[in-house]
């Protein structure tokens, strides 16, 4: 299988996985990327998996689904253009013979969903479209802390070589936010100055790895004892794992 993250918009990924003959694509945003792809490869579009009902993930969908009759998976509590299998925590969808267990992770929507996968040979992979970012997470437009934290939790329990693919090319402001966090995190200034050497070829930074992120994004590592501190210097938290993850959120979202 081949991994190919399609630049979109400003920042967006549409990932494309393929056999050489059939291919899936993730979050069509826009439609054009997706059908210039195909057009210039030959491949056949079997289907779209879907994480969230966002415009930017979700509008290519209706055009890029008449123009090749893929199948659509999508989350099953969002509002999203059918027909489509409507999907929630313990489904699984099977396309180009890979088994995707899916994922409920609510946080930055109500009923995002994340697709997980072991039966690629080129290792674990995960579409996990605005819940987790290379040394970030998602804004927490509809859900809650608690419900953004748990769901980190499920995808951290992931294994660590598993692919995170994630919808944006956010990374280096997200690293500078969590240098902020951690200035003292070795791992995470080593891994800023490989992505800044990615963006500097003009090269994706994604997919990350699980592993790594676990060694650098604070928001997986909102219990560790520096992270802890950084949320209470932040705003005095003197909370428990949920005020402390809502801190470094509040922090992210103010940061500069």
């Amino acid at each position: 299988m081949k991994l190919i993250p399609l630049p979109a918009f400003q920042d967006n990924y549409l990932w494309v996985l393929h056999d050489g003959h059939r291919a899936l694509v993730v979050d069509p945003g826009d439609a054009q990327p997706v059908v210039d792809f195909l057009s210039r490869t030959g491949l056949q579009l079997e289907a779209i998996l879907v994480t969230h009902h966002h415009p930017d993930h979700i509008g290519g969908l209706v055009p890029l689904r008449d123009a090749t009759g893929a199948a659509v998976f999508g989350p099953a509590r969002e509002a999203i253009p059918g027909p489509l299998q409507r999907l929630s925590q313990g489904d699984s969808a099977t396309v180009l013979g890979l088994r995707f267990q899916v994922i409920d992770v609510p946080g930055h929507t109500a009923g995002h969903i994340a697709y997980f996968t072991d039966d690629d040979d080129g290792g674990p992979l995960l579409f996990c479209g605005d819940t987790l970012f290379s040394g970030g997470c998602g804004r927490l437009f509809e859900g809650t802390p608690a419900q953004m934290l748990a769901s980190l939790d499920a995808l951290a329990a992931l294994p660590d070589a598993t692919r995170v693919c994630c919808a944006h090319e956010y990374t280096l402001s997200n690293l500078r936010f969590a240098r902020a966090v951690e200035p003292g995190n070795e791992a995470l200034a080593a891994y800023q100055r490989h992505c800044e050497d990615l963006r500097a070829r003009g090269e994706p930074t994604l997919p990350a790895l699980l592993g790594e992120e676990k060694r650098i994004n604070p928001f997986l590592r909102s219990r560790e004892p520096a992270v802890v501190r950084s949320a209470q210097a932040f705003n005095g938290t003197t909370g428990d794992d949920v005020a402390v993850f809502a801190a470094i959120r509040q922090w992210k979202n103010e940061f500069r």
